[in-house]
Parts: C-alpha cells; sequence; structure tokens
C-alpha cells in the first residue's frame, strides 16, 4: 500500500471520490514528475550535437514534472476543497502530459529515457482523464471547468 494510499485511508472527513482511484493517480502524477526530471537530465547528458534537438523536449519535461508534483499536491488537500481550481488543475496536467509524451516520443527510437518517460506521460495522461469525471459536484451540468466550489469533495 502506498503512502497516499495510507494518508486517504486515514483521512478523518469524508472524501466524495473512491479513494483507490485517487491514490493511484497521486502515485503516478509522482512518478510521472520523476520519470520527466529524469528524462531532461538524461537529455542534457547526451553528446554535445544532439542537444539543439532535445531543446523542446528539455523544457516539455520540466514542464510537465512541475505540473504533474503541484497537480498530485492539490489532489492531496480536501480541506476547502474548490472544484473549479482542482479540475483546472487537473486539465493542465491532462494536456501537459500529453504535449511532453508527445515530445518524448519523437525521441523514443533514438533515446530510451524517452521512451519511458513518453510512457509514464501516456498512462498518467489516462489515470487523470479517468478521474476527471468524478471530480465534479453533485448535480454539476456543463463542462468540467464550470463546475462550482465544494466543500469535502
Amino acid at each position: 500500500m502506498t503512502y497516499a494510499q495510507q494518508m486517504l485511508d486515514a483521512y478523518p472527513a469524508e472524501i466524495n471520490l473512491d479513494r483507490g482511484r485517487l491514490a493511484s493517480v497521486i502515485d503516478a502524477l509522482s512518478t510521472c514528475a520523476q520519470a520527466c526530471t529524469a528524462c531532461a537530465d538524461a537529455c542534457l547528458s547526451e553528446r554535445a550535437e544532439e542537444l539543439p534537438s532535445l531543446t523542446r523536449c528539455i523544457r516539455d519535461n520540466l514542464d510537465c514534472a512541475e505540473i504533474c508534483a503541484t497537480t498530485g499536491a492539490v489532489l492531496s488537500r480536501h480541506t476547502g476543497y474548490d472544484a473549479r481550481l482542482t479540475v483546472a488543475q487537473v486539465e493542465a496536467a491532462i494536456q501537459a502530459t500529453r504535449t511532453c509524451g508527445d515530445s518524448c516520443a519523437e525521441h523514443a527510437d533514438r533515446h530510451e529515457h524517452c521512451r519511458v518517460c513518453a510512457q509514464a506521460c501516456r498512462e498518467t495522461e489516462n489515470a487523470l482523464k479517468q478521474l476527471l469525471p468524478e471530480l465534479q459536484p453533485a448535480g454539476a451540468t456543463g463542462p468540467p471547468s464550470k463546475s462550482v466550489p465544494q466543500q469535502g469533495r
């Protein structure tokens, strides 16, 4: 059992989400942030003549790592929950993982670290997409970004 799962299980108030799914997404975000950070570092260690072609990949790795880490933190907090903020953050993470996954996929045939990172990004993107509908407040209509604040999920 992961620490994210243990902390969610120990949370004393109600969380109107499947705690197991939420823990899985938080863990995926943490793993993706680590993979993206490591991939950026590995890109910087490639041969000097390859660095210009890896510039965008490195930037996308670093953006994705930051956004995934922040999203994991937001999803770990439940007191004073604001659905609009959480949904916007999850949507940003979906975009970041898609962008980084695409960027790394361009180099995956030449760099194993990019292949691994692209896979981590794809898995995290899918986990986030599955969680997104659950973040909607009860009775909400319209697209996720139109949701209203809700206390205690």
